[in-house]
């Protein structure tokens, strides 16, 4: 047998290099001191994914971890905002560096990288696929955990994260609308389908408090997340609720100054890995 030029087009379907699976996963950057990764998925868009992401950074980094957030949803960041970090990304010879927080926390978004951050993105899949790798290899990450921002649905996007970065584990979050048990259905296939951990469930809008009685009000319904998350054999990580407060330090940059702790539960499943 001659010996293999890496052309598959001039071999047998018997040649090896032909039958053996190619693994798709990219090098971090090589000054980047990376822990755990974990990808926050949704299978819809509009369920408070990037403020579930946002608020289990300052968790752990309250815990005393150094944690960075790779904001993936490309087209429709707002990680930056929320923790009030603007300007231009810099970098050296060695990788692009991270903004950092007033909280520490390590934050790379295609807002830290446009003229305007209000210039809207208008570029195609693979190029934004692109994008989100060189997040990844390019950018120098010091962080015990780093999260990935997904943008919602199972389209080029998450797909490409799943085969190009290393994830320890996802997320999933939902919020308890009729559809939620089919939107949770297909993220937990997609990711049973390449081989990612799913940690658990976080129900997003579970409830909010009336600020004169006191009284729980369930304006969806409740306990459907619960059951679409026993019908899985998952863990329901946290029950966030509507909270004005949590809404308005994220329009004014000031997230990390929220004091809820729903998300302690989620927290520690992942300091127990």
């Amino acid at each position: 047998m001659s010996e293999c030029t890496h052309e598959c087009s001039s071999c047998g379907e018997s040649c090896a290099e032909r039958q053996t699976p190619q693994s798709l996963l990219k090098e971090a950057n090589p000054h980047s001191r990376v822990g755990k990764v974990y990808g926050v998925v949704s299978g819809k868009g509009g369920v408070g994914k990037s403020m579930v992401t946002s608020q289990l950074a300052v968790t752990m980094r309250r815990r005393g971890y150094q944690v960075g957030i790779l904001d993936a949803d490309i087209t429709g960041p707002s990680i930056p905002k929320a923790f009030g970090v603007s300007g231009r990304a810099e970098g050296s010879e060695e990788g692009l560096l991270p903004r950092v927080s007033a909280g520490g926390v390590e934050i790379m978004s295609t807002n830290l990288l446009l003229e305007n951050e209000t210039d809207p993105v208008v570029w195609r899949g693979p190029v934004i696929s692109g994008v989100v790798q060189q997040f990844w290899t390019e950018v120098i990450w010091h962080a015990d955990y780093l999260f990935v921002d997904m943008p919602p649905g199972t389209g080029d996007v998450p797909l490409s994260v799943f085969q190009s970065i290393p994830l320890d584990g996802i997320i999933i979050v939902a919020s308890p609308q009729e559809l939620v048990s089919m939107v949770v259905e297909k993220a937990v296939k997609m990711a049973e389908m390449m081989e990612i951990p799913i940690l658990g469930l976080v129900e997003n809008m579970s409830y909010l408090t009336c600020p004169d009685c006191g009284r729980v009000i369930y304006p969806f319904g409740e306990g459907k997340t619960e059951a679409a998350a026993q019908r899985h054999g998952l863990p329901l990580l946290a029950k966030m609720p509507i909270d004005p407060a949590l809404a308005a330090l994220a329009d004014e940059g000031k997230i990390e100054q929220f004091q809820g702790n729903w998300l302690d539960q989620a927290a520690d499943v992942l300091e127990g890995k």
